[in-house]
């Protein structure tokens, strides 16, 4: 006979029960995107070991998009007057292709140096620096010559050698003020300054030189505010540690032959850098070339127009594009992240895919109806901009933090290198091959219209191979993240694989299972 002592049922005496009311954890949502473990507490909350407070990194966050706006509207201002410097220049489209492809070459460069640089000096005096030179060249290559081409090719270049000291910089000063959700949606912010300063540089620059008279003052805006920034660089910009954000200060810089080696290991590097590169293809060869295409083709339907206001339209198309773009990329990737880790190469393979169809038929249709292309390429546009924070995000949650600033270099030489370095005078090219088999007529409106859009079809194949790298990368995102989070905290050395891992805890796992049935 079983014999059971009352309370036998599921009742429980109150004074029995062990209560602790000294807990005061905060009570956080579990969710991975917006649960704030005690990094992010010591990082957002309060005052860190830096000083670094909440509010001083907001306020460095927005002085980094404050420059990097002012970078992409610099870079593309050119592109907003390009009818005007071909016409002072005397120049075939190859030739002014060279204008953007001069500027990539010379940025793509000196990426690796300035990358070196800010993986083991501080950050904010070198971009300090960059700016500086960046604005005093931009402002004396307005006063070139038109006999001296060449002299202004040198110039534009040298601008690439200021903003290298910037974009391979400024995010991972985010990531290390940052970290999980909080960095996603920080570097989204951060990112709205390429399509807006994109736009701005076409709508700044065309406008400025209609009211001034001449394009040249085109390049005399953005100068002064480079100057103003190198200031709110150096009075509000704060140096994080490298790695605070994720528990990584503990970590110490490798040789340069080492952190090479280790990036070419990682496989998601690798492959989201070779389909990034994809990208910059695309928007470089549409950044400088959309905008000449779009006033061919209305003049060749017979319509009435002028390169300012289709720079005005491109602006605010690409204004437009990158905020949806930029905006729906991040948000989506951070969602669906929830239920699949492999979210966001998945995102930038979806946003190069969609963008093939609605570029091709863009350019079908700009023979027939002018706003019908307007309406596609801003569709295509979106599409494209899906990536660039998911990108940044994914280098930065792969990579350790003491290599990010060299991970973000070689991702912009090798992405610019075969991209957009190439793209603008490749397109130029092409199409200066097509319009020459036109003899006589090789200048006028309709050949250079229908040569264009030959030459641009190519960035439709780019834009699939673009997104089979993507698809690539989704393969090996999760075990490289894990790997570099159990690097960074210290779990892990940088030669052992993750499968060393993966076995040792399988192992522990074991153990702990037979202990507790013997006991």
């Amino acid at each position: 006979m079983i014999t059971l002592a009352p309370p036998f049922d599921d009742t429980f005496h109150l004074e029995d029960m062990p209560v602790d009311f000294s807990d005061t954890q905060l009570i956080l949502p579990n969710d991975e995107d917006e649960e704030i473990d005690a990094v992010e507490l010591r990082t957002h909350e309060t005052i860190n070991s830096n000083g670094i407070s909440r509010k001083t990194a907001y306020i460095t966050v927005a002085t980094l998009l404050l420059i990097n706006l002012l970078n992409y509207m610099d870079r593309f201002t050119v592109a907003g007057v390009l009818k005007d410097v071909i016409k002072y220049y005397d120049l075939t489209f190859s030739e002014a292709g060279l204008i953007q492809t001069s500027f990539i070459c010379i940025y793509m460069v000196f990426s690796p140096i300035f990358g070196y640089l800010g993986d083991r000096y501080t950050r904010k005096y070198i971009m300090a620096c960059g700016i500086s030179l960046w604005s005093l060249v931009t402002l004396a290559s307005s006063f070139v010559p038109s006999n001296s081409f060449y002299g202004f090719i040198l110039l534009r270049g040298c601008v690439g050698i200021g903003e290298a000291s910037y974009s391979t910089i400024a995010p991972t000063i985010i990531a290390d003020l940052f970290s999980k959700g909080m960095r996603t949606k920080m570097l989204m912010i951060f990112y709205f300054a390429i399509p807006v300063g994109s736009g701005l540089g076409y709508i700044i620059g065309s406008n400025v030189a209609k009211l001034l008279g001449a394009w040249q003052w085109a390049l005399r805006v953005t100068p002064a505010l480079g100057l103003l920034c190198v200031i709110l660089i150096l009075i509000f910009c704060k140096e994080p540690v490298r790695g605070m954000a994720d528990e990584g200060e503990h970590l110490s810089n490798t040789s340069v032959m080492t952190d090479i080696k280790e990036l070419v290991k990682c496989k998601s590097y690798v492959l989201s850098t070779i389909g990034f590169t994809c990208v910059t293809f695309v928007a470089g060869a549409l950044a400088l070339w959309a905008p000449v295409f779009m006033l061919d083709a209305t003049e060749t339907l017979g319509q009435s127009t002028s390169e300012e206001q289709v720079s005005l339209i491109f602006g605010v198309i690409t204004v437009a594009a990158g905020f949806i773009g930029v905006a729906a990329g991040a948000e989506s990737a951070r969602r669906y992240k929830v239920y699949n880790p492999r979210a966001d190469p998945l995102i930038c393979a979806l946003g190069i895919l969609v963008c093939v169809p609605f570029l091709y038929f863009s350019l079908v249709l700009s023979q027939y109806n002018i706003m019908a292309t307007w309406i596609l390429i801003f569709i295509g546009e979106t599409m494209l901009c899906l990536n660039w924070a998911i990108v940044a995000d994914m280098l930065l949650y792969v990579v350790i933090p003491t290599r990010r600033s060299t991970a973000e270099a070689f991702q912009i030489l090798l992405s610019h290198a075969f991209g957009d370095a190439g793209s603008p005078y490749l397109i130029g090219l092409i199409a200066d091959a097509i319009s020459a088999k036109h003899g006589s007529t090789s200048k006028s409106t309709p050949v250079q219209y229908k040569s264009l859009q030959y030459s641009l079809f190519t960035t439709t194949f780019v834009c699939v191979i673009g997104g089979a790298f993507f698809l690539a990368t989704a393969m090996f995102i999760q075990k490289d993240k894990r790997r570099c989070e159990q690097i960074t905290k210290g779990l892990l050395e940088s030669t052992e694989s993750l499968d060393d891992v993966v076995s040792g805890e399988h192992a522990v796992k074991t153990i702990s299972r037979d202990i507790h049935v013997i006991t």
